[in-house]
């Protein structure tokens, strides 16, 4: 009971909070003309021409990156399913970039390797250049030339690990007898990917989707480090930050973030039930 009273007081209190200043019109630079506004700030998070645009660059944002991670980490996961010399080095160095506090993945990002001046892109650039004798290539700035790319990236790096794993788990778990039955039957490697290990995946890649889409749905950290929101990069999280704290509206933010949340509770529910039909399958394999 104490925990459960903690949970609700941590969890639930804050978000009641935000769902009851979302039916006021409250600008904090004008607290003393504050009143009840009802379901006005969520008609204008649904038709305000700039959280529109921010709805949109956060689907594409990520579908993009999710559907990248889990084609990358597929591959990786059928390369660490093989057994090989160094097999365990390189899976920690596969892992190493979802360990990474994200705003230190974004950073290093931005000033590592997107730097115009300093950056390994553009040293690497200059030396390919270099080698077809064009000495003094042009030097071009990736944030400002590919803005919504450049975060993109910088995502699939951090997240494809994070597919990895979870495919490398689906991938370990096949029953061996089968793949050996399947062999012995004249399955080339393709056959038995298709008709075996993709059926057998089907699970785990709808998990490593849901969970990825519920992650990077609600990523602040590579936008606002990388691009600041400009260029056309602003999704939903961080046009919320933008209304909260720069425009002082409290009201309309926390009304798009309500939305947020409801969107993400409903991925979250899919996710759920995956995770659950994945350890019903188990205990019936047991």
């Amino acid at each position: 009971m104490p925990a459960l009273l903690f949970l609700i007081a941590v969890t639930q209190l804050p978000f009641v909070a935000t769902l009851v200043i979302s039916l006021f019109d409250w600008n904090s630079l004008a607290p003393g003309k504050r009143h009840f506004h009802g379901l006005s700030n969520y008609a204008t998070v649904f038709t305000d021409s700039d959280m529109r645009d921010s709805v949109f660059t956060t689907i594409l944002l990520t579908v993009t990156v999710v559907v990248a991670s889990v084609v990358i980490g597929l591959l990786l996961a059928l390369l660490l399913d093989r057994k090989f010399f160094g097999r365990g080095i390189v899976r920690t160095l596969l892992i190493t970039p979802f360990l990474l506090v994200p705003v230190s993945a974004a950073l290093l990002w931005k000033h590592v390797l997107y730097n115009p001046e300093y950056g390994l892109l553009n040293g690497a650039w200059s030396w390919v250049a270099g080698l077809f004798g064009d000495h003094t290539p042009a030097q071009p700035d990736w944030i400002s030339n590919m803005p919504l790319t450049a975060v993109e990236i910088a995502l699939v790096w951090q997240w494809t690990p994070f597919m990895m794993l979870i495919l490398l788990a689906g991938l370990q778990s096949r029953p061996a007898e089968t793949l050996e039955a399947a062999r012995l039957d004249g399955a080339g490697p393709w056959q038995m990917f298709r008709f075996l290990t993709l059926p057998h995946l089907r699970r785990y890649l709808e998990l490593g989707i849901l969970l990825g889409s519920i992650n990077v749905v609600q990523n602040f950290d590579a936008v606002f480090t990388i691009t600041a929101g400009g260029l056309g990069t602003a999704n939903l999280p961080y046009t919320i930050y933008e209304t909260f704290y720069q425009a002082h509206e409290y009201g309309l933010a926390s009304a798009a973030g309500v939305v947020v949340v409801i969107g993400t509770i409903i991925i979250a529910t899919f996710a759920l039930r995956v995770v659950s039909s994945l350890f019903t399958e188990e205990a019936g394999r047991a």
